[in-house]
């Protein structure tokens, strides 16, 4: 049987699952167990990190080819790290030493999943030079991870793994056992009731912070999950901003919805009845983990902000999804979200948006089916004419201010609508037909 990584092509879903009481208290010990153990892994490593560091100064402060006398804290120190190596060599030794780890109800793939991430954390820290692995805290929203598994199958289907579909209602997963779905997808259901091989990697189960309760699976298979698209011949260049949400090459606009200015007014009650109750449990000397009307609200301040991600993810979806069918070439500007979240008087408006979000969706979509997208440099996308290439800000121009949202161009007289002329430019620029502007100025 092929490994997951050796599979021709990847797909991942997200079904909603509705658990019973008992079930329910079996995904918060496994997110206990698999916290508590990168927990472990996190504190030991730096603990060992610290007492080497001490050591060695301590070492070098002697005399050169001499080892001074340890004193009894340095001895516990290095019985400490000695103790710690010994206990992080072997993924299955902290098992062995905690006996609350070896219950029947904890996946010992939750474990195993735990340890590889911290790996993970501290191989992408070596990659990019920032993210070093930290504390993982309690919090009203749980996730673990978990994996299928064919001991004995010569072939991966979506009926036979240690995770498996009953049927097109129902999911079988590792200790949990039976547990309804819903949303179940077409794509899914074919596959299910044709037998077409396909592997279940990587499962991750989830409490969001308003109580809802999702699957996430990892699929493998050598045949496509989905058909490329015939081509449209139509090409299409998008200007993203805040008055609209995108404006495409051809003129047409989307809105921007603003769902998080909508109900900011609402959520900003709510979060105030939230920090009275708070404020009122802690006076009274109460846990707020069992303090029930804090629960209440708390709860109810999560599904207002569950809703505006889920509307703006629904957009998103949708609005992605339509653009990569219609099109087989789009370019968009290559935004940095986290820059530009600098300015404050625009930073809430730009995370509302979900500009990244939605660059991201594009990319794997067209991938997904046999599309083409592109992401080119913003520079002077806005500040140029697409009739005659003059380029604001240059050779005695004035240069556009944000508040500029038409312009008639001072050579050619052409009357722009600036965010239609940047998703020109941008389409030209990715179509590799726009001249680099030095070139343009010195010529």
């Amino acid at each position: 049987m092929k490994r997951m990584s050796s599979l021709a092509y990847h797909f991942g879903i997200k079904l909603r699952f509705y658990p019973s009481s008992k079930q329910k208290k079996m995904i918060k010990l496994n997110y206990d167990a698999q916290r508590f153990v990168y927990n472990s892994y996190v504190g030991r490593n730096r603990t060992n990190y610290h007492a080497r560091r001490f050591l060695a100064a301590k070492q070098h402060q002697a005399m050169p080819f001499a080892f001074s006398a340890l004193n009894s804290y340095e001895t516990k120190l290095a019985e400490t790290i000695a103790a710690n190596d010994e206990l992080l060599a072997k993924p299955k030794s902290i098992r062995d030493a905690y006996d609350f780890l070896r219950v029947k109800e904890i996946d010992s793939l939750a474990l195993a999943n735990a340890i590889q991430n911290y790996h993970k954390a501290w191989n992408n820290y070596r990659k990019i030079g920032h993210g070093i692995p930290t504390f993982h805290k309690k919090s009203s929203a749980w996730s673990y991870q978990t994996n299928c598994q064919y001991p004995k199958q010569s072939e991966a289907y979506l009926d036979n793994g240690t995770a498996k579909f009953i049927d097109v209602k129902h999911v079988k997963l590792p200790k949990l056992g039976v547990v309804r779905i819903a949303g179940f997808r077409k794509l899914i259901k074919d596959r299910l009731l044709n037998h077409i091989p396909t592997r279940i990697g990587t499962v991750t189960i989830k409490k969001t912070a308003d109580d809802q309760f999702y699957l996430s699976m990892q699929l493998g298979s050598d045949i496509s999950f989905v058909q490329e698209l015939p081509t449209t011949q139509s090409q299409i260049g998008i200007d993203l901003n805040l008055d609209n949400f995108l404006t495409e090459s051809n003129g047409s606009m989307v809105a921007n919805p603003r769902f998080y200015c909508k109900a900011k007014k609402k959520l900003a009650r709510a979060q105030r009845v939230l920090s009275r109750r708070q404020r009122r449990a802690k006076q009274e000397g109460r846990n707020l983990r069992t303090a029930r009307n804090y629960q209440k609200q708390r709860l109810a301040v999560a599904k207002l902000h569950d809703k505006i991600r889920r509307q703006r993810e629904n957009l998103l979806q949708v609005l992605s999804t339509a653009l990569i069918k219609n099109h087989d070439l789009v370019v968009a500007e290559e935004l940095r979200s986290k820059n530009m979240l600098k300015n404050h008087a625009l930073s809430q408006s730009i995370s509302d948006a979900g500009w990244r979000s939605f660059l991201n969706m594009l990319a794997y979509k067209a991938d997904l089916y046999g599309k083409q997208f592109k992401t080119i440099d913003p520079k002077f996308t806005t500040q140029r004419c697409h009739q005659c290439g003059t380029i604001m800000g240059q050779n005695g121009y004035c240069k556009l201010k944000l508040q500029d949202r038409e312009w008639t161009c001072p050579v050619c007289q052409t009357h722009h609508i600036r965010d239609w002329n940047a998703a020109v430019n941008i389409l030209e620029k990715g179509q590799g037909i726009w001249q680099n502007p030095r070139k343009e100025k010195a010529a």
